[in-house]
């Protein structure tokens, strides 16, 4: 599905890693590893083309998604990937409905379905009837639920996850896992950056930044 190939990321002088050179397979969830500083955010938001790499490939069935142009760079956000953040990226001021329902807007295939599946995402991690309270009410753990919500809510080919689980507690992080875990299961790849032992050991496979 997703093929990394000799990539590399250089910041003026500091090389941050060179040659990587990784496969991850649909339904696979794969962990970075690595001490702060090491470059795992950054090699996310290379795959997520928030970042451009120094040198090298990132082919996505195929596809050198790193030679996409702006239109293609946004139809491959919003039709491939999902991504889950450590502080959730969420609409403070509205509600937990609105949050999902704003990621139907670009997606037409949502729209028609969008209450049900909504209902549904929110069922699933805990926050059955709660869509109309406001983010800003809601406890991190919540909000982070909410976050596992939308990605249920858009079905994404690709999760893209930055320390999901840094600031939630032992109940919350099994969520997060769980939930992915099951997308991964659905025919997801799933790749998460992460210090957590918990989160590492229970994905399929491992790549250590700092060793690349």
């Amino acid at each position: 599905m997703i093929d990394i190939e000799n990539l590399s990321k250089e910041f003026g002088s500091r090389t941050l890693w060179r040659d990587v050179n990784v496969t991850i397979n649909r339904g696979e969830m794969l962990a970075l590893v690595g001490p702060s500083g090491s470059g795992k955010s950054t090699l996310l938001n290379c795959l997520g083309l928030l970042d451009r790499p120094s040198a090298g490939a990132i082919r996505y069935e195929g596809k050198d998604i790193t030679r996409f142009g702006r239109r293609e760079i946004r139809q491959f956000r919003r039709d491939t990937l999902g991504y889950l953040f450590q502080h959730y990226a969420l609409i403070e001021n509205a509600t937990v409905n609105e949050n999902l329902e704003v990621v139907a807007k670009p997606r037409r295939s949502l729209r028609s379905k969008a209450s049900t599946a909504i209902d549904e995402a929110l069922d699933r991690v805990g926050l059955a009837g709660r869509g109309k309270e406001k983010i800003y009410h809601l406890s991190g753990g919540e909000q982070q639920r909410v976050a596992l919500a939308r990605l249920l809510f858009l079905r994404p080919a690709l999760v893209l996850a930055d320390e999901p689980t840094g600031a939630l507690d032992d109940a919350n992080t099994t969520m997060v896992v769980d939930v992915l875990r099951e997308m991964s299961k659905a025919g997801c790849a799933v790749v998460i950056a992460t210090h957590d032992v918990e989160v590492r050991d229970r994905c399929d496979a491992v790549f250590a930044v700092h060793d690349s």
